[in-house]
């Protein structure tokens, strides 16, 4: 049944027939299935080791007999701690009647041993069996079976799919066999999904033998099936956007090698525990972080599953907001958002995966969807931004948007920058390969020509809904130090920086050296960081010194102290300098076109 099952697959797909024939041997499938049942029984039993027998006693959880002895155990307390203030309110004033006090602590010491003849009754008596609630034992150990396994195939599944998708390909890129898979008639779509399908198979059948068993113990507890099956859903949808990543990931990093699915599994695991954490130590909502946990699985978990980490009732999700629409009030728009939001990634992790398959030097996205994928970005930052901040404007929150943008447009710079055979092509063919498009269109949408003029709009793109945020909002600030105009010229500077930085991007992948994109990421790093290393081991105050600090990768840090005048002087030297990049770098791409037509004259 099963190979026919297979066989029946391989007319559909036929990737999905070589990854599912490879991996579902007798032996493979024993062992996934059995691992899955021996599982299922530890923590089967591990829940069974609180199992009430003839020692359970009378003040335990269960028993129902404890409410009515611990109503008389807190009444005595009481009487305790009201005897203990008045007798030290009588010894702060004189009396006459000198017999007060010693009555107070004679009562005192009887409520005492009450409350210790209690206590030793309480753990020296067991609980009749009769006596026990049988039914909640069962309901909060049913959860607790439940509650294990959600979070047991939450790490199985995204971890080590993962680990198994970028070993794969790590393993067909040694062998050779990655090109004939991509030499392959079928369709990008039908190669990389029978990958995600087919090469964590044996997960999925690990997951699947404990699905009943997961169901069940969630049923017998008393969870919702809507729950159940929103977790599920969920689930699946942070499968299909972790395991495209994992692939992306695994296309776009030869240079890691065998170290590839190492690296790329233990950045999902951080991430999965980065984002627990900030889920039990009760995280807010509505800023630019809450997208990046919507990336887990976590939150919609706890949500679901109120137990999970005891944080839900007290946590701020149901606050939540989305350009203020409420959607944390309803189970619906709250899953629905987060499966929303998986779905739209997905499928701009595909897009990406689709150009980069077949051709392995191309850039992972091109210049157009570049403007969207910051554009999605803008939107999901200031929607989940603005409805925390009401009638003002928070600098903090527009610094932690800025430094978020200020990340995305630097990791596009790496991304869109072509090398310099790309170049060198560009420079010598455009005429001949463009001659209907103008030099702007084809910066600005051109596969081949330099990244400048795409990093300068994504860069209007990212600035411009944060500075039209600042000017239409009142004047009415969280930190009055801080004028509006400097906000907006500090956001000037930023761009400026920016483009400094792509400029030089472009410059170094221009070398002859074929680790040119090591370069350029060591070379941005050091103009990063650097200046502001200096300054802070030279004990430079950005309050005494705020013009040093402007040309650093943080003025922020200085904006509030700086003059109007210091901060344009330092806006003149960056647009000089990123003028003096450009002009290098035209007169670089000149002459790599020259030398490149006089070689293919010199070849004739």
């Amino acid at each position: 049944m099963l190979l026919n099952f297979i066989d029946r697959v391989g007319e559909l797909n036929p990737q999905l027939f070589r990854e599912l024939k490879g991996r579902f041997k007798p032996f493979n499938i024993l062992i996934a299935m059995g691992s899955s049942l021996i599982l299922q029984l530890i923590v089967f039993l591990f829940q069974l080791r609180e199992f009430p027998d003839e020692n359970y006693y009378i003040k335990a959880t269960y028993c129902t007999l404890g409410a009515g002895y611990e109503k008389q155990e807190q009444a005595l307390y009481q009487q305790q701690n009201v005897l203990t203030q008045r007798i030290e309110s009588y010894r702060q004033i004189p009396l006459t009647d000198n017999t007060i006090i010693p009555q107070l602590q004679a009562q005192l010491q009887q409520v005492q041993n009450e409350l210790s003849s209690l206590q030793h009754y309480l753990s020296k008596n067991i609980c009749p069996l009769d006596k026990i609630d049988w039914q909640l034992w069962w309901r909060d150990h049913w959860e607790y079976t439940f509650l294990a396994f959600s979070v047991i195939f939450i790490f199985t599944l995204l971890v080590g799919g993962t680990y198994l998708l970028i070993s794969d390909l790590a393993k067909e890129e040694q062998r050779g066999t990655l090109n004939f898979i991509r030499l392959s008639p079928q369709t990008e779509t039908s190669l990389l999904t029978g990958k995600i399908i087919g090469v964590p198979s044996l997960i999925y059948l690990f997951v699947l033998t404990a699905i009943p068993l997961h169901f069940w113990a969630g049923h017998s507890a008393q969870i919702a099936s809507s729950h159940i099956f929103s977790y599920y859903a969920v689930l699946v949808a942070s499968c299909i956007f972790f395991y495209s990543a994992a692939l992306i990931f695994g296309l776009i990093s030869r240079w890691f090698s065998s170290f590839q699915p190492w690296l790329g599994s233990g950045a999902v695991l951080v991430f999965l525990f980065m984002t627990m954490t900030m889920v039990s130590s009760y995280g807010e909502f509505n800023n630019p972080l809450t997208w990046i946990r919507f990336f887990s699985p976590w939150d919609i978990t706890n949500y679901l599953f109120p137990n999970l980490f005891r944080s839900y009732r007290d946590s701020s999700i149901e606050q939540l907001q989305f350009f203020y629409l409420p959607i944390g009030q309803n189970l619906i728009t709250l899953v629905g958002f987060q499966l929303v939001n998986y779905g739209i990634c997905s499928y701009g992790i595909w897009q990406a995966m689709k150009r980069c398959f077949r051709n392995a030097d191309s850039t992972i996205l091109s210049k157009g969807q570049s403007y969207l994928f910051i554009a999605f970005t803008q939107v999901m930052f200031l929607g989940l931004t603005i409805p925390a901040v009401d009638d003002r404007y928070d600098v903090g929150m527009i610094f932690l948007i800025a430094l978020f943008n200020f990340t995305l447009v630097l990791a596009l710079t790496i991304v869109l920058s072509p090398h310099r055979q790309t170049i060198q092509d560009w420079a010598r063919y455009r005429h001949q390969n463009h001659r209907d498009k103008s030099l702007l269109q084809d910066l600005v949408f051109g596969e081949k020509s330099p990244a400048i003029v795409a990093i300068v709009i994504n860069l209007l793109i990212a600035t411009t809904p944060i500075m039209i945020w600042i000017l239409f909002s009142p004047n009415n600030f969280y930190d009055d130090n801080i004028d509006k105009n400097k906000v907006l010229l500090a956001m000037v500077l930023s761009f400026s920086l920016m483009l400094i930085y792509a400029t030089i991007a472009q410059l170094m992948l221009l070398m002859k050296n074929p680790k040119r994109y090591i370069w350029a990421v060591g070379t941005i790093g050091v103009a990063m960081f650097l200046p502001s290393i200096i300054l802070l081991v030279a004990d430079i105050n950005p309050s005494e010194n705020p013009a040093l600090w402007l040309f650093s990768t943080f003025p922020w840090a200085a904006i509030e102290h700086a003059g109007t005048t210091t901060i344009f002087m330092a806006l003149l030297a960056d647009f000089t300098v990123v003028a003096l990049l450009n002009w290098q770098l035209n007169r670089k791409i000149k002459v790599l076109g020259e030398s490149a037509t006089k070689a293919l004259l010199a070849g004739r």
